[in-house]
């Protein structure tokens, strides 16, 4: 018996509040997103349908799946060359990246399924680069459409299904409101990685020492690509380091405008500096920052018709 259908017949139990999630894109900073929906699910909402942006689509898809908790196990166990190690080089094809390792590795990890078998409603969004326009991807094999979605325009192969030559949904639309709107949620909350900056304590960057081998050889390369942190003499930035910060700077002004014309009941916000698109190894540490972060704008909010339950917050 379904929660609407027990609450029909047995009208004295309260229905949770429902939510429809929109998670935006971050690269590694999206981790954030698994502590943001465990503090979610644990005030007490039903989070019925999700939309997600980049990394958002991946870790939405895997919700989805009902498989959040396997790959957040995994995931934390990832340090530096773990990471390197999921990283298949191409220089062809327009990325730097064939993207194939770091999604066989999840199909084995968490399976993989028809997005419209999902039990809840799953939107990943991609930019059709081509016809030059988003797409919402709402059928079809989940990692086809998490693939479409990640891939960061020159570090990821464009991705096809079908005609389209699909690439990181970040472009259009980083923070994936709209395809929620249709959604007949109580609430819509949007989860974005593209706050304002705040004053950190960089993580150093991968270096080639840890590891002598050709793995070692990669990690100097990206050593040179990535910051260096805070001890290091001022200089140029490196090519990925540009990139990222020339995105995150278009996303959060993109967002900013796509939030402002539809705007959710709540929106959470990381600051887009916490971490760079890479820093995957620090799983642990964004995960609890997406949930002190989540925790306190629940703690902010007041929604109508329903109350949040503060005591069930781990």
């Amino acid at each position: 018996m379904s929660l609407a259908e027990s609450v029909e017949t047995h009208p004295e139990l309260p229905r949770k509040p429902t939510v429809a999630l929109a998670l935006g894109a971050g690269g590694a900073k999206g981790l954030a997103h698994i502590g943001a929906i465990e503090e979610i699910e644990a005030r007490g909402f039903d989070v019925i349908a999700v939309a997600g942006a980049s990394m958002g689509a991946l870790i939405g898809g895997v919700y989805a799946m009902g498989k959040l908790e396997i790959y957040r196990d995994w995931v934390t166990t990832l340090a530096k060359m773990d990471v390197l190690k999921l990283v298949d080089w191409t220089f062809s094809g327009g990325g730097l990246i064939k993207g194939e390792r770091i999604i066989g590795t999840l199909r084995e990890l968490v399976g993989d399924v028809l997005i419209e078998e999902l039990p809840l409603a799953y939107t990943a969004v991609a930019t059709d680069i081509d016809r030059e326009r988003e797409v919402w991807l709402t059928r079809g094999p989940l990692f086809d459409a998490i693939r479409a979605s990640i891939a960061i325009p020159t570090v990821f192969r464009p991705h096809t299904i079908g005609d389209r030559r699909l690439i990181d949904g970040a472009l259009l639309n980083p923070l994936p409101v709209t395809p929620l709107i249709r959604e007949r949620a109580d609430y819509l909350i949007a989860v974005g990685m593209d706050g304002p900056s705040e004053v950190t304590s960089p993580e150093t960057s991968v270096d080639a020492s840890e590891a002598p081998t050709r793995t070692g050889r990669i990690g100097g390369f990206l050593g040179r690509l990535l910051p260096h942190g805070a001890d290091s003499k001022p200089r140029e930035p490196g090519l990925l380091e540009l990139l990222t910060q020339s995105m995150d700077l278009m996303q959060a002004n993109l967002s900013r405008l796509r939030t402002a014309a539809y705007e959710p009941d709540l929106l959470i916000q990381l600051p887009r500096n916490v971490a760079t698109a890479y820093e995957f190894y620090r799983a642990r540490e964004l995960i609890e920052l997406g949930r002190e972060r989540t925790r306190e704008a629940l703690a902010g909010w007041k929604p109508a018709n329903f109350s949040v339950n503060a005591d069930r917050a781990p």
